[in-house]
């Protein structure tokens, strides 16, 4: 009987959305996409029917040389991106310079393409724009820690944990935090990933240079706790000390 309510109580610390109702159906909260922010590094490339005259908006390429003696062997080339200022603009050639804090990639894009043509500068261009600095860092309990690059617009925060390997059973579920870094504040949220309410949470959809923590439980902690006695070899000689003091006693 002891079992089952252990096994009861040890499955509550550790399933996903327990009081997700199977069937029922909710409203989804919107989200296009992250937003351009400071410190961003854009990608922005433009095409058109006229490849020359195209390429007055666009980034050189720009040839560096890794991991080899001779420079052709380990010759590559990078596409340079657009770095946010602080006041969330970009210098862009022959534009001049952007507002584009705010927007998400498709609407900067929609509006260089408007731009262009309004100007009569390209006729038809083709407007793509990519996030180059999409990431976000995953520490504490989970199989794989460590910052990863994003090539989606959305990241929810359990396709997050999915890419780190999941959390491991030693991560305390009920209270994993997320720090966010936005106009000069860190703000942190801590998130009940055993409750469907994450999907309202502020951090269910991360943001650029997201960190998120788990923590580890109280089984975690307690082990730690030993570790710190620099073994459990020396909790055994204590245990056998105390034995072996027990046995004298009684004879």
């Amino acid at each position: 009987m002891c079992c089952i309510l252990f096994s009861c109580h040890t499955s509550k610390k550790v399933i996903y959305l327990q009081d997700a109702v199977d069937g029922t159906s909710e409203a989804m909260v919107p989200n296009e996409g992250i937003t351009i922010q400071p410190k961003d590094i854009l990608s922005i490339v433009i095409t058109s029917k006229n490849p020359e005259l195209s390429v007055s908006f666009n980034l050189p390429l720009t040839t560096y040389f890794a991991g080899s003696a001779s420079p052709t062997a380990g010759e590559s080339q990078k596409l340079l991106g657009f770095t946010v200022d602080q006041y969330g603009y970009i210098d862009y050639p022959i534009l001049g310079r952007i507002k584009v804090a705010g927007l998400t990639r498709l609407q900067l894009s929609d509006m260089i393409k408007q731009r262009l043509t309004e100007d009569d500068l390209l006729k038809d261009p083709v407007v793509t724009t990519e996030f180059m600095n999409f990431r976000i860092s995953i520490l504490g309990e989970v199989a794989n820690p460590g910052t990863y690059q994003i090539t989606n617009d959305k990241i929810t925060l359990l396709e997050a944990l999915g890419m780190a390997g999941d959390m491991t059973i030693y991560g305390n579920r009920e209270n994993v935090m997320v720090v966010r870094e936005t106009d000069y504040l860190r703000n942190t949220y801590r998130v009940d990933l055993r409750s469907k309410d994450l999907f309202t949470s502020p951090v269910y959809y991360l943001q650029q240079n997201d960190v998120i923590y788990v923590e580890p439980n109280k089984v975690r902690a307690g082990q730690s706790r030993i570790n710190e006695n620099k073994s459990v070899g020396v909790w055994v000689s204590i245990a056998s000390l105390f034995a072996t003091i027990l046995v004298l006693f009684i004879k």
